[in-house]
């Protein structure tokens, strides 16, 4: 028994504070105000520490990859499987929703106002990939900076040979300080995402069942099911049956972390925890997830349909037309890899819809309302989903630990 919660005590511990949480959240609403400050001083450590965290890990994969081919093949192989893991959760929705149609569904009256944003679309493409000041790199609202200076500081620290060694040491010895830091902040987890999760209890449960309980319903379902049948399969293919018991005995782990929290980024922790004990290497694991973190989100994939249904539905045109199933899929591959880092990206991926499609405006508050209630299991697809898809880079491109 004691071996059982040693090796189990982290989980153990984290559905113990998630299910104190669920009660207060449900029986003691008003209570949820004086706990929630301990839920956001917990995210707030995980944040400041996960920045630096992916800068190490990343430029560390780089710069310790002895070959230029075996790099060249990781990123081929992970750029094909985020791609084929979106478009699969993409074309999976759109037979769902063909399958079993939502009979009916009329306005909202909710209006949610978005500031009008006048700069061009060349600042707009600067703005995603470089920041003005060096200090600004490490915020997570500049993710996909940070990722592309991780990378090039890795291959500069690669190519300056013999005299870069002593930055290469620096950058493995602060991946292990910030991997050990975490740990630490982990600790707190249970307190901390038990009161973020009482929160969301209180706030956004009793809105699952008012006016968008049909399409939520049907998101609620589909995402499940891929969940638990379409992970299973990468893992099989990853690993075979060993894969598949490996993968849900450790992502049971991330996936409470991102139930509570709502956020792929504060998730990554318990994925890089997860991908170590499958036994995924680090120059695989420190680059997939912390870029997947980024750029790959099957969840968003699966809202992105249905938001896109939805809107058929309201304004009563025929969302099965080939011509709209393309663009639908376009629009999904662009919210799930680009909008993804990009700040508010889920929002301007709406814009774009609405756009492309031609829609009235009624449509708008109704796509945005659905984003933000299918956000604890869209997050849940789209932290988890770097795991599985590691393994999947893994099985592929053979590196050593």
């Amino acid at each position: 028994m004691k071996e059982v919660f040693k090796n189990y005590s982290g989980i153990i511990l984290l559905l113990l504070g998630i299910t104190v949480g669920s009660i207060i959240g449900i029986v003691a609403p008003g209570f949820v105000d004086y706990i929630k400050p301990l839920g956001d001083i917990f995210l707030n450590l995980l944040f400041v520490s996960v920045v630096p965290l992916v800068f190490f890990a990343v430029s560390n994969s780089i710069a310790s990859l002895e070959q230029q081919s075996k790099f060249g093949r990781i990123i081929s192989m992970m750029s094909f499987t985020f791609l084929l893991f979106i478009l699969t959760a993409a074309i999976f929705t759109i037979g769902a929703v063909y399958l079993f149609p939502v009979s009916s569904v009329s306005g909202s009256s909710q209006i949610i106002s978005e500031a009008a944003d006048h700069e061009t679309w060349g600042n707009r493409i600067v703005s995603f990939f470089t920041v003005g000041e060096f200090t600004e790199l490490f915020s997570r609202k500049n993710m996909l900076a940070l990722l592309i200076f991780a990378f090039l500081t890795g291959f500069a620290a690669r190519k300056t040979g013999e005299s870069g060694q002593p930055f290469r040491v620096f950058i493995a010895s602060g991946y292990e300080v910030m991997k050990e830091l975490l740990l630490l902040v982990m600790k707190l987890a249970p307190i901390g995402l038990g009161a973020y999760f009482a929160y969301q209890v209180a706030t956004v449960g009793p809105q699952l069942f008012g006016f968008y309980g049909k399409p939520l319903g049907l998101y609620y379902i589909v995402g499940t099911v891929y969940f638990l049948v379409f992970f299973s399969l990468y893992a099989f293919v990853a690993g075979g049956r060993n894969g598949v018991k490996s993968f849900w005995t450790n992502a049971i782990y991330p996936t409470l972390t991102a139930l509570s929290t709502c956020s792929s980024f504060a998730t990554m922790p318990a994925n890089l925890q997860a991908a170590s004990k499958i036994g995924i290497p680090n120059s695989i694991a420190n680059l997939v997830i912390p870029i997947g973190t980024t750029l790959h989100k099957n969840g968003s994939s699966i809202s992105s349909i249905i938001k896109i249904y939805v809107a058929f539905l309201i304004i009563g045109r025929d969302f099965f037309e080939p011509s709209n199933l393309l663009l639908a899929l376009g629009i999904t591959v662009f919210v799930s890899i680009v909008a993804g880092g990009i700040p508010n990206g889920g929002y301007i991926g709406e814009m774009l819809m609405i756009s492309v499609y031609k829609l009235p405006q009624e449509a708008i508050p109704a796509v945005m309302i659905i984003g933000t209630l299918v956000d604890p299991l869209a997050t849940v697809l789209n932290a988890v989903g770097d795991v599985v898809a590691a393994m999947f880079v893994n099985r592929f491109v053979k590196v050593s630990s």
